[in-house]
């Protein structure tokens, strides 16, 4: 069974940033494709990013695009989210996920394993 914790999280004024990190336990981090979602308050939650299991193919929604960098240390078993030029939009808790296979998707029903989330608010 994996672990996944997130840090990182905070309020921050627009045009800010943040960087998200998302530590595996009980199983090196490289086992999995990881991929970071959101929910702003009172929607649904989001796909935003995610990363294949070697780190070498990224996907981004198109509302981050440009703003928003997945990547990944395997040696460390840790994801991280950079996030720049934040958006009061970009208010929301962020969940980090771990899927069982190679390749990075954005539907979440596809991943097996959750954080508990980290809240990021932007104020403007």
């Amino acid at each position: 069974q994996v672990q996944l914790v997130e840090s990182g999280g905070g309020l921050v004024q627009t045009g800010g940033s943040l960087r998200l990190s998302c530590t595996t336990s009980g199983r090196t981090a490289s086992s999995y494709a990881m991929g970071w979602f959101r929910q702003p308050p009172g929607k649904e939650r989001e796909f935003v990013a995610a990363i294949t299991r070697g780190g070498t193919n990224t996907i981004y929604a198109d509302s981050v695009k440009g703003r928003f960098t997945i990547s990944r240390d395997n040696a460390q078993n840790t994801v991280y989210l950079q996030m720049d030029r934040l958006e009061p939009e970009d208010t929301a808790v962020y969940y980090c996920a771990g899927r069982t296979g190679v390749f990075a998707m954005t539907i979440d029903r596809m991943y097996d394993y959750w954080g508990q989330g980290t809240q990021v608010t932007v104020s403007s």
